[in-house]
């Protein structure tokens, strides 16, 4: 009831723009308001919604500066006009645009805009259709930035690319009672030829790249192996006990026969015992 208060105040201050004519049919809108008021009153009190706001046009001309709203507003009969306006988010799907890059490929790019209405009188007074306008000037900024850039830099630069298509709408819908929050492009389409060659070029980096990690792989597997017969030349027991952990490790498989080779110095070894235990007896004898 608080904009029943406020409403002759601000009509009071507007009508002073009215003239002879303005004021004769405002007193004759009074009148009538009276005369009848018992059923008027239900015709002039209409209700604005939280998320809404109204644009009253007195004689053709807005009534305030500021639309009125939430709540409770008055309209006086034959002479005021109202546009209701809604401030919530709006979501702009841009259909899909055929674009030539700046490296002369053509692709197909979509994108989404989330927008709202921060001043309902710039949107009813400074544009016919306010978001007819957002959406054809959403898919021409779209086009006119996307043309400027190449095809590696759209599909990388996704973000740095639509929040300069949200900074260049938002300069351009100021007017317009529009801030735009957020621009997305949800996808980019190449031409089929195209994936197939881009496809090509990078199972090619991988071959190469798998190419010279299998390289480095054998490198440093020959560097190990050097080292490791270098210990061994150094202490031959360290041979045995290798053959003797390989021995172990096939054991564990469950194998029912196993053909293990034996290295020559341990024949020998034991041959050398054998000799020396057959010397020594036969000198005591």
């Amino acid at each position: 009831m608080s904009h029943l208060v406020n409403t002759p105040t601000v009509s009071s201050i507007n009508n002073k723009r009215l003239g002879v004519c303005g004021w004769i049919l405002f007193s004759l809108s009074c009148l009538l308001m009276i005369i009848t008021f018992p059923i008027s009153i239900w015709m002039c009190l209409k209700i604005v919604k939280e998320y809404e706001r109204a644009v009253v046009f007195r004689l053709g001309r807005i009534q305030a500066s500021k639309a009125k709203g939430p709540g409770l507003i008055v309209i006086l009969p034959c002479i005021d006009v109202f546009v209701k306006v809604d401030l919530r988010t709006v979501t702009c799907n841009i259909p899909p645009q055929e674009i030539l890059t700046r490296d002369s490929v053509t692709t197909q790019v979509d994108g989404v805009v989330y927008y709202r209405i921060y001043s309902a009188v710039s949107a009813v007074a400074n544009v016919n259709d306010v978001h007819q306008a957002t959406f054809l000037l959403a898919q021409t900024t779209l086009r006119n930035v996307l043309g400027t850039q190449t095809l590696s830099q759209i599909l990388a630069g996704r973000e740095e690319i639509a929040h300069s298509i949200q900074t260049l709408l938002d300069d351009a819908t100021e007017l317009w009672g529009i801030r735009v929050a957020r621009v997305e492009i949800k996808d980019v389409r190449i031409p089929l030829q195209l994936q197939r060659s881009m496809a090509a070029e990078a199972e090619a980096t991988r071959e190469a790249r798998a190419r010279v990690l299998a390289a480095e792989g054998e490198m440093n597997a020959s560097k190990s192996l050097k080292s490791a017969s270098m210990v061994l030349a150094e202490s031959p027991i360290a041979l045995q006990l290798r053959y003797l952990q390989t021995l172990t490790t096939v054991a564990t498989e469950k194998n029912s026969t196993i053909v293990f080779p034996l290295p020559m110095n341990i024949l020998e070894g034991i041959g050398g015992v054998s000799y020396e235990n057959n010397k020594k007896l036969s000198s005591r004898a």
